[in-house]
């Protein structure tokens, strides 16, 4: 379970300070498709951040399996970001001048394996991804749905307890778009997958909870974590 508590977030720009996140409170399951939604400047990147290591809040707690990251270092956050979170964007953030093989390996660089396992587990996501035949091919030679696959093979790698997606289907055209959000759903059976989006359809067909905010509050939660209700289970 993981657990944003009352978190508070402000974006300072020299004196001027922005309320991004007003006092967020919510638990997810280890196991769910969570689509939050909003208007830009909602806080939804924010939180997705915050959730994932990559900004830190300025107030409230980020508890991870019963552990308050109040009490993280530096090297935690390293840990946690590099092991238990893999990130999907929507700009694929891909090295071009490498072949896809070689981006998915670079995922596996801090994990201390070989590098002939390093090939094994980047092939091997990759396959699931459906992108085998192509594994030496760079990123320009790839469509936008291929490249996607490419980022969502590079978050699994790991084989992290959390996938994070901002946007996953931003740059993409709705055929392809369904396509990666298929592979989103077939992931979340047995992890947690967050995804923001500013897709209301799509989110409505495929996620298992729809989280909207508005001005850095939760304006509503389809399914909301209760835990007495996750303990009769």
């Amino acid at each position: 379970m993981k657990k944003p508590y009352k978190v508070y977030s402000v974006f300072r720009d020299g004196t001027n300070k922005q309320h991004v996140l007003k006092g967020i409170s919510i638990n997810f399951r280890n196991n769910e498709f969570v689509s939050i939604l909003g208007q830009s400047g909602s806080g939804k990147t924010t939180l997705l951040n915050i959730i994932g290591g990559l900004d830190h809040y300025d107030s409230g707690n980020l508890i991870i399996e019963g552990v308050s990251t109040k009490t993280y270092k530096d090297k935690d956050w390293d840990s946690y970001r590099n092991h238990r979170v893999g990130f999907i964007f929507q700009s694929y953030n891909l090295i071009s001048h490498q072949t896809i093989l070689a981006n998915v390996e670079l995922a596996l660089t801090l994990s201390g394996i070989s590098k002939k396992e390093r090939r094994k587990k980047a092939i091997e996501a990759l396959t699931k991804v459906g992108l085998k035949e192509h594994i030496d091919k760079k990123p320009n030679q790839l469509s936008g749905g291929q490249m996607q696959r490419v980022s969502i093979a590079r978050a699994l790698v790991n084989d992290p307890e959390i996938i994070l997606a901002d946007e996953p289907t931003g740059a993409l055209d709705s055929h392809t778009s369904i396509q990666i959000m298929n592979i989103l759903k077939e992931i979340a059976e047995d992890r947690l997958v967050i995804m923001v989006t500013h897709n209301p359809e799509l989110a409505h067909e495929y996620s298992t909870r729809i989280v909207e905010l508005k001005d850095g509050k939760i304006l509503d939660d389809t399914n909301p974590y209760n835990e007495e209700d996750e303990k009769k289970k």
